[in-house]
C-alpha cells in the first residue's frame, strides 16, 4: 500500500461523531475521524514502515499522522525526523501519543525529552514530558538517568502549577509514570504528588477528568505492580 493509497482508505472510513469527539479534545483539521481500531487494522497490513510512516506524517492529515505512530521503526528515526515530527504536531494527542512513544522507543528519546521540556511552546515541551513518561514505563531502572529524573521530580511542585495547561497535563502524567514504573524513585513520586495536590487543568468540552497521580499510584500498589515495565510505549 502506497500512502496515497492509505490516505484515500483513511477518507472512507471517516465517521463525524468520532471526527467531532476529536475536535473538542483539540485535534486540527485536516482529519477524518478514523476509529484507532481501524487504524489498527491497516498496520497490520503495513507492518513496520519507517518510509511508510514518515510520508504518512508529513500529509498533515490527523488520522494518517497517527497511524505513522504506530507504523514507525524508532530504531530507523533520525534526530531530524523526530524533531520534525514534534514542530508538527499540532494536537496534544500528536505530542502525548504519536511522538511521545516514537521518540521514547528511539535511541535519542533521553536527549530529546530533556531538550523539548525547556522549549517555550506548549505542545513540544508536553510532547518532552510525554516522552519521559513513556520512557520510564519501557527503560530497565539501572538504564535510567535516575539523578536527572529525581531532579525533575523536585522542581516539579514550584513549576507544574504556573506551566500552560497541556505541559501541566503532561508533567502531572510523569509524576504517576515514575511513581509506578520507577521503584528508587516511587517514594519520591508519591510526595511530590502530594505536595502538589489536585490539578485544576482545563478539559475544554469534554467528560475527561484530571488524573490525580496519588490515586493512579495507589492503584498500582494495590496490585502489586510497582516497578513492572511495559513492552512497548504504543499500544
Amino acid at each position: 500500500m502506497t500512502s496515497s493509497d492509505i490516505l484515500k482508505q483513511l477518507e472512507s472510513l471517516g465517521l463525524a461523531s468520532i471526527k467531532n469527539v476529536l475536535l473538542k479534545h483539540g485535534v486540527k483539521e485536516p482529519l477524518y475521524g478514523v476509529k484507532v481500531e481501524e487504524l489498527k487494522k491497516i498496520q497490520k497490513v503495513t507492518k513496520q514502515n519507517n518510509s511508510l510512516a514518515l510520508e504518512l506524517y508529513a500529509s498533515g492529515v490527523y488520522d494518517a499522522m497517527y497511524l505513522a505512530g504506530l507504523i514507525a521503526e524508532p530504531e530507523k528515526m533520525t534526530k531530524k525526523d523526530l524533531q520534525k515530527w514534534v514542530k508538527d504536531a499540532n494536537s496534544s494527542a500528536l505530542c502525548a501519543y504519536t511522538v511521545a512513544w516514537v521518540a521514547a522507543e528511539s535511541k535519542y528519546g533521553m536527549e530529546l525529552s530533556q531538550e523539548w521540556i525547556e522549549s517555550a511552546n506548549e505542545n513540544i515541551a508536553s510532547a518532552g514530558w510525554s516522552t519521559l513518561t513513556s520512557l520510564v514505563a519501557i527503560t530497565k531502572d539501572e538504564e535510567l538517568d535516575i539523578p536527572v529524573l529525581k531532579q525533575l521530580l523536585t522542581k516539579l511542585p514550584k513549576t507544574i502549577h504556573t506551566s500552560h495547561n497541556q505541559v501541566k497535563s503532561a508533567m502531572n502524567g510523569f509524576i504517576t509514570a515514575v511513581g509506578i514504573y520507577v521503584k528508587e524513585l516511587h517514594e519520591l513520586a508519591k510526595q511530590t504528588a502530594e505536595k502538589i495536590g489536585k490539578l485544576t487543568i482545563d478539559v475544554g468540552d469534554t467528560a475527561c477528568k484530571v488524573p490525580y497521580a496519588i490515586d493512579y499510584i495507589e492503584k498500582a500498589e494495590s496490585k502489586n505492580s510497582i516497578g513492572k515495565k511495559k513492552k512497548s510505549a504504543r499500544c
